[in-house]
């Protein structure tokens, strides 16, 4: 379930900070009853734009799938990057 506080709440910078640790989700900030703010952790939003960069490589590949463009092996794009990067 969302976490719905008012702007007023903002005061207290300690609560909302801890509830946005505590929570793992965004806080959502109303003014005048009306939704005006999303307030999240560091964490939160940072695993938030690493997903959103995940859908769009998704969304870029059945693209590419569809259009018939050449893609790369797998296997072979993990065995360049143990060469370059001396793994196992």
């Amino acid at each position: 379930m969302p976490e719905i506080r008012p702007i007023k709440d903002l005061r207290n910078t300690t609560e909302i900070s801890e509830l946005c640790h505590r929570t793992n989700e965004p806080v959502f900030i109303t003014k005048n009853g009306y939704g005006d703010m999303v307030v999240m952790s560091m964490e939160t939003y940072e695993k938030s734009l690493a997903k959103l960069e995940l859908y769009q490589k998704l969304a870029e590949a059945e693209t590419q799938i569809k259009n018939g463009e050449d893609l790369l092996d797998g296997e072979m794009v993990f065995e360049d990057l143990k060469k370059k990067h001396g793994g196992r």
